[in-house]
């Protein structure tokens, strides 16, 4: 029988091993305990605030409001480009977690094509996701209605109003006011190197930047300044309320009130009807456009949401170019308006205006007869601004040279780009110089295999405003206005005001530089022009505003093409028929506005172009407090004729200065 071994365990033994353990448990228990509530102490006591703020934001998102853009307005206060409502939806995709399921069920309430869809789907690809993307805009209110109805069913889709840039007299001010338009990418370049870039705004499927004319030049003074709202969203982003007091409005851009007036830019727009060209009218002392037009004209509403390509081709295609501002980015050959440069040149060199000269239909030059329009007999300088008598231009222009003819242009304003004028676009044009053409034709591979010398039937050309002469039609009112003037170099002005801000335009202007006998000579010849029997412009320019109210004018007609080329004036297409142009200020005794008129392809300026003056000056005289007394007045016997005929204006040499605070046409 094997032995048995009987072992005992020591009682007191097992029992310190259990309390060593139950120890080291409590222990480790009590240090969670500890570790726990000193965490939720510093939580709660130091970093309570922080979380709490976190919190919030969770809870609250900021939506950017788009500031609304400042009004421009005419010189009387009437709106010319202002703001309307619009209704819009859009989707917040910070908001969405399945883009396309967000869609289909909008595309429940408000059908989309495959178009839109991808259209929405490429901008929301482009944008950021804090920024939201435009589903649809300028709903009718039935639709808005709606889709309002389901919207705060759908997380992250808004429905709400907006505000739309509106031109309310369409195509009249469409060039020099401009438009806007959703921001592309190059300009989102250039805008995101301002140090003041606001990006949400920038990429706001609402926000807008000036793309031509005044809109573009003050786009950062009629911007404005965005504001945000506070909104209070729940966990799965529907929109639960709004926090008021955390809301910032928007500041809304500043107005710009312009010099132009709204009634004489309707009726300059009634004028032209289907022709194309431009008319320009200002204060001849203060420098103030008050019309500038570029006909034909187009619709601005149509840029503002984004016009088709198909719309934007028909317009750009368009032979008549409507998108163009010819006002100042066209240049034309002035014509024969151009022959008063002409005459205070030969003047300069010491011709007597009496001279004659005789008129046989034209004059020759070594090989080459230059034309003229009719045959006029003998003519002094008077008379051949009158019957616009090219021959005596052509006689008279090598004895003062092209370089002084030149001279005498640029201080009348042509072959000039404006610093001070408040929209881009300017063409400078050209007036020739015996030097430009040597520099040009030296440094051109177009022209190296022709003569750089400059040769005296070249000057016959420049005399009557043909050749290598061309100019814009704001460049000819400058012209006109700086002869009525007669004492300063004026310069022309689009902003009357900023705000409230009135914009001081009495600056010192340069001494225009020119005799007073001399420009009272032109001037004589320009009052034959519209007012003595035989005159180019008398049939077609009058007022018909008694006999207290006269203007001054200059018909002109620019050929084109040759008519062995192009056939006869009547004949020819229209791109190949000449230019019609007129040129006048007025009244003709106290000049205060000058006008000049460009009917691109128009024929003849005398027909086609006085007229169209001839109605803006008009309504501009009717208009003036101060002419409408005298319109309205007895007649003034007083009225000097013998002196208008002289050219002499009342107070031509102290006159109230308001600013200073190739081939000959066929006939005009």
């Amino acid at each position: 029988m094997a032995e048995m071994s009987i072992v005992f365990n020591d009682i007191n033994k097992s029992q310190g091993v259990f309390t060593r353990r139950a120890f080291l448990m409590g222990g480790f228990v009590a240090f969670g305990l500890v570790a726990l509530t000193g965490r939720l102490a510093h939580l709660q006591i130091l970093q309570g605030s922080k979380y709490s703020k976190m919190s919030v934001g969770n809870q609250f998102n900021f939506r950017v409001i788009p500031p609304p853009r400042g009004d421009i307005l005419d010189r009387n206060g009437k709106v010319i480009a202002g703001n309307r409502p619009s209704f819009r939806v859009m989707i917040e995709t910070n908001e969405v977690k399945d883009i396309d399921t967000t869609l289909d069920q909008v595309s429940y309430i408000l059908p989309q094509t495959i178009t839109m869809r991808r259209r929405i789907l490429r901008d929301i690809n482009q944008n950021k996701r804090s920024v939201p993307t435009l589903i649809a805009g300028d709903l009718s209110w039935e639709d808005f209605s709606k889709v309002s109805l389901y919207a705060a069913d759908i997380p992250g889709v808004v429905a709400d109003m907006d505000q739309l840039r509106a031109y309310y007299h369409g195509g009249a001010f469409s060039h020099v006011v401009g438009y806007v338009s959703k921001i592309n990418a190059a300009d989102m370049k250039v805008q995101e190197t301002r140090a003041d870039a606001d990006l949400n705004l920038l990429h706001h499927p609402s926000f807008r930047i000036g793309k031509q004319g005044i809109e573009k030049s003050f786009d950062n003074v009629l911007r404005g300044t965005a504001g945000g709202r506070k909104i209070e969203v729940d966990a799965g982003g529907k929109v639960v309320g709004e926090d008021g007091d955390g809301s910032i409005p928007p500041e809304p851009g500043t107005d710009v009130t312009l010099t132009l007036d709204l009634d004489i830019q309707n009726r300059a727009l009634e004028a032209f009807g289907t022709d194309s060209g431009s008319a320009v009218m200002m204060n001849i002392h203060s420098g103030e456009v008050i019309c500038m037009l570029s006909a034909p004209s187009f619709d601005p509403n149509l840029f503002v949401s984004g016009i088709s390509s198909k719309a934007y081709r028909v317009l750009a295609d368009y032979e008549r170019k409507p998108l163009l501002d010819k006002s100042v980015g066209s240049t034309f050959a002035p014509g024969s308006t151009f022959k008063m440069a002409t005459a205070l040149a030969i003047l300069d060199a010491g011709i007597d205006p009496e001279e004659q000269v005789f008129c046989r239909g034209g004059l020759q030059s070594g090989n080459r007869f230059f034309r003229c329009h009719g045959v006029h007999g003998a003519v002094n300088m008077r008379n051949a601004h009158k019957f616009s008598c090219d021959t005596y231009f052509y006689a008279m222009c090598n004895r003062a040279g092209v370089d002084r003819i030149a001279k005498f242009a640029g201080k009348l304003g042509l072959g000039h780009v404006f610093d001070s004028f408040e929209i881009g676009g300017q063409k400078k044009g050209l007036i020739p110089t015996e030097q430009w053409k040597r520099e040009w034709f030296n440094g051109s591979t177009r022209a190296r295999h022709l003569d750089p010398k400059w040769h005296p039937g070249e000057t016959l050309s420049v005399a009557i405003g043909q050749g290598y002469v061309n100019v814009s039609p704001l460049q000819l009112a400058v012209f006109t206005a700086r002869i009525a003037n007669g004492m300063k170099a004026v310069e022309p002005h689009l902003v009357r005001k900023i705000g409230d801000q009135v914009i001081d335009h009495t600056k010192e202007y340069a001494d225009l530089g020119i005799p007073k006998a001399h420009l009272d000579i032109v001037r004589g010849g320009m009052w034959a022009v519209s007012n003595e029997p035989g005159g180019t412009g008398r049939t077609n320019s009058q007022l018909d505003l008694g006999p207290n109210i006269q203007i001054s004018g200059k018909t002109g007609t620019a050929q084109v093409r040759g008519y062995d080329k192009a056939g006869t004036r009547k004949a020819a297409e229209w791109k190949y028929k000449d230019h019609g142009l007129f040129v006048c200020f007025g009244p003709s005794d106290a000049p205060k506005y000058a006008c000049a008129v460009v009917v691109q392809h128009g024929v003849a300026g005398g027909r086609f172009a006085a007229p169209k003056a001839r109605e803006i000056m008009r309504l501009a005289m009717i208009k003036d407090p101060e002419i409408q007394k005298r319109i309205t007045g007895p007649v003034n016997t007083a009225l000097d004729k013998a002196a208008l005929e002289r050219g002499e204006v009342a107070g031509a040499s102290d006159m109230p200065n308001e600013g200073l605070r190739a081939e000959a046409p066929p006939g005009d």
